[in-house]
């Protein structure tokens, strides 16, 4: 198919058509309108680019536009937030047909449609390699984000579900060799992350004190919310919910697993939050350490030891 912007953009009107009453102005105009609410207006982005995030050969496009939304929305989970609506910005190389992008934009629609919000609108653009800018706007009761920097001495640290999922399924994605339905299952974890829209709410309805989401692994994104908030962290090893068929390593080390780390102030909220978010959600909450004074982070081995734990990131395709 012939890669025209006027007959693209009409295609991508047709997909992303029925949007929702608060949505006055859509696609198609000079910037979307939408209709005000009472909550306060939480907003943010994140891009994807081929070659780090997504290599087009062995990733589809309605997976890629997928995660372009999912990933977004999961930051606004980690504010306690509501997602409301989306714009994107893409940079296509000249070797990008149309029946990629009207993938891509399937995809998007189908994560909007997930987690109830809308696309209005974007922009295109040419360049070397594909890159996807999603924006999308949330809204949260005023006064009620939950930052990464309200954590004190004696929080309980807490994450939903398991970590290390999606980094296995990153290296079991390149992998030639047949894979079995553990693997296959690690690669959609990689592929199809799911936001913790409503489980946000719970821990922020329980009193959470600081929370974000887990996309860089877990020791990094701890040290990031723990030098926010001015203190240390301890980290009980053997209490990180690791996920099948995922390493130790992967969960601390990996990254885009998209759950939420959060700190709640007791263990009466734990075990409230706990209870809600597995009859809620069927969403485990593992405790996994303590916030503690003064600074950097601290693991404990399964005989007690205790020594630092060292943030590391990775790189997606290095």
């Amino acid at each position: 198919m012939e890669l025209t912007e006027e007959g693209l953009l009409e295609a991508i009107r047709r997909v992303l058509s029925g949007a929702g009453p608060e949505v006055r102005v859509g696609v198609g105009d000079d910037a979307a309108v939408l209709a005000p609410t009472g909550g306060e207006l939480v907003l943010t982005t994140d891009v994807m680019v081929e070659g780090i995030h997504f290599v087009r050969q062995r990733t589809g496009a309605r997976d890629v536009g997928y995660k372009a939304i999912v990933v977004n929305v999961s930051d606004l989970a980690a504010m306690g937030a509501s997602p409301r609506a989306a714009v994107c910005a893409l940079v296509l190389p000249p070797d990008v047909d149309a029946a990629w992008v009207m993938e891509l934009f399937g995809g998007m629609r189908e994560a909007c449609d997930e987690y109830a919000l809308w696309l209005v609108g974007g922009d295109l653009s040419r360049g070397r390699d594909a890159s996807i800018a999603v924006t999308v706007t949330g809204e949260v009761a005023p006064g009620r984000a939950v930052l990464r920097s309200g954590a004190h001495p004696g929080d309980r640290v807490v994450v939903t579900g398991e970590l290390g999922g999606s980094a296995a399924g990153l290296w079991l994605s390149a992998a030639s060799a047949k894979p079995t339905e553990l693997q296959l299952a690690l690669v959609r974890r990689h592929l199809r992350p799911a936001a913790r829209v409503g489980e946000g709410g719970v821990l922020a309805a329980h009193g959470a004190t600081a929370m974000m989401d887990v996309s860089d692994g877990l020791a990094i994104d701890l040290a990031r919310l723990a030098s926010a908030s001015g203190v240390g962290a301890t980290v009980v090893l053997g209490d990180v919910p690791v996920a099948r068929g995922a390493t130790l390593d992967d969960a601390l080390g990996g990254g885009e697993d998209y759950e939420l780390l959060a700190t709640l102030p007791d263990d009466a909220a734990v075990d409230a939050a706990r209870t809600e978010l597995t009859e809620a959600f069927g969403v485990p909450l593992a405790e996994i350490g303590r916030i503690v004074d003064g600074g950097g982070l601290t693991a404990v081995d399964a005989d007690g030891t205790e020594r630092p734990l060292a943030p590391s990131g990775w790189d997606h395709f290095r």
